[in-house]
């Protein structure tokens, strides 16, 4: 048995006496219409138990039925993996007792999956690893239990209550084998791996993949070897890490509690671990469980999956570019430094801003505006950037607006004002706004006027040949004026008066 520890050795340290090996497990949340099994609505958020049947209550007597959109998005996830599609496979029953599984076994695949030896190749600092899948197969969602008291968990609660509305939920299990050779980056090459596998997941168009939902939900499985021993060590499986830097961090940190266990005599105990995204710690939650315990059998009630050749080859003449070469294309086609397009796709804002492009914008104005000004209101208000509810249309429409002259970049920040209280189109804002850049020579010249009276050192600087003086008055008329002097006429209008 492992000793409880809260220690942690240096992450220098375990990568100088110790190999990682990591897996992942990743669920992928369908966006069928229905559930797996049955014709109850997949939807998020309904009322507690208003989206169920006999069927995926595991009522006596209920008979499931294959949906075929799930096993359509099943193919074509292992297609986009590289995997194998089984010509034949089955449905098996998974036993064990969980509160919120109402049939106390839940439908899945065993040893005969739907797609299996597959890889994909994920890319750190310009590194590429290959990680390879072992299989990826259909099963159903479990419901949701919530636990009543103090602690939120059930040891310690009050009541517990469970909502079966997901119970049902179809869902892709993809299962790696074991990512070996990492070492130090090996927390990097998890999260790598989960954030290249959404991104395929939602090109796909078969989830929504928010991690925030629950749409992708990763289980992270790591051990650790002595240095250079190449036998794998004791496992631990830590459950429902919920973004891609928890991924990256419950990595590190079981790399750095595993090497104190064993650097204390101690040793690993195979079992499941709970994620505390507050303190970025795990604890222990159950002996995890072998294969053989789940007492697996076929699905008597579910005719196996044949899928023929012709169907695959058509499914995989559906699959988009790999985002992966696309990512690459694009940062070519927009002349983008590798640093850039690393903030753009950490921002979540890549798909935004190929859109505000194709709408008209140069790429690095479609860059700014999204991850500077657009980023920042999102952080902000404490939504995802493509919520915010700003369109890429939207956006170039306001560099349209400024590459005419008609505002300019602060102005246009008003604007977007304007576009996230609802006041209508960029141009109708700055209409009604009156934000419109002055460029008439009566208005910027009387205003100038009175600048050069407040600043009589600054023009006879400029009269003396230093022009550089010349950006007080700019300023000092761009504040007169609200900033919406045409600052390029203000310059020229000043250094006629004066030289």
């Amino acid at each position: 048995m492992s000793a409880p520890t809260t220690d942690l050795v240096p992450f220098d340290d375990v990568l100088a006496a110790y190999d990682p090996a990591l897996g992942l497990e990743v669920h992928v949340e369908l966006n069928t219409n229905t559930k797996m099994f049955c014709g109850c609505p997949a939807t998020f958020g309904g009322d507690p138990n208003t989206q169920v049947c006999p069927t995926c209550l595991g009522l006596p007597g209920a008979m499931p039925v294959v949906n075929g959109k799930a096993v359509e998005a099943a193919i074509r996830i292992g297609l986009a993996l590289n995997c194998s599609i089984a010509e034949w496979c089955r449905f098996a029953r998974k036993n064990y007792f969980y509160p919120d599984m109402p049939k106390n076994f839940q439908t899945s695949q065993y040893d005969e999956p739907i797609a299996f030896d597959g890889y994909l190749d994920v890319d750190v600092d310009g590194e590429t690893f290959r990680v390879e899948i072992e299989r990826a197969h259909m099963e159903e969602d479990t419901g949701k239990s919530t636990h009543i008291g103090t602690s939120g968990r059930i040891h310690g609660a009050d009541y517990s209550l469970v909502d079966y509305n997901r119970a049902g939920i179809p869902l892709i299990e993809i299962v790696t084998r074991p990512i070996l050779g990492a070492g130090e980056k090996a927390p990097d090459v998890a999260r790598a791996y989960v954030q290249q596998l959404r991104d395929l997941i939602v090109a796909l168009g078969v989830s929504e993949a928010r991690m925030d939902q629950g749409n992708l939900r990763a289980d992270v499985n790591l051990s650790l070897s002595p240095k250079g021993s190449g036998v794998l060590g004791t496992r631990t499986e830590t459950k429902n890490v919920n973004s891609f830097r928890s991924v990256e961090r419950a990595v590190r940190f079981e790399m750095q509690r595993h090497a104190a266990v064993l650097n204390g005599g101690g040793s690993i105990l195979q079992e499941t671990r709970h994620w505390h995204e507050d303190t970025g710690i795990t604890t222990s939650g159950r002996e995890k469980s072998d294969a053989e315990d789940y007492r697996y059998f076929p699905e008597p009630d579910l005719v196996p999956v044949a899928p023929s050749r012709e169907w695959v080859e058509q499914l995989r003449g559906t699959l988009p570019e790999n985002p992966t070469v696309k990512r690459a294309r694009l940062q070519a086609a927009w002349g983008f430094s590798d640093l850039e397009m690393r903030d753009t796709i950490g921002a979540g804002a890549l798909g935004l801003v190929e859109e505000t492009i194709a709408a008209g914008a140069s790429p690095q104005s479609a860059r700014k505006w999204w991850l500077s000004e657009l980023a920042r209101r999102a952080n902000d208000t404490g939504v995802e950037i493509g919520e915010l509810g700003v369109s890429p249309e939207q956006v170039a429409q306001v560099q349209a607006l400024v590459d005419a002259g008609t505002i300019n970049d602060k102005l246009a920040r008003q604007v977007f004002d304007g576009l996230l209280a609802g006041e209508g189109s960029p141009a109708e804002i700055v209409e009604a706004r009156g934000l419109a850049v002055v460029s008439d020579d009566g208005a910027l010249s009387a205003a100038i006027d009175a600048a050069i009276a407040a600043n009589p050192d600054v023009a006879d600087k400029i009269r003396d040949g230093k022009v550089a003086a010349a950006g007080a008055l700019i300023g000092a008329v761009m504040k007169e004026m609200r900033g919406q002097a045409d600052a390029g006429r203000v310059r020229e209008l000043i250094l006629e008066k004066l030289t």
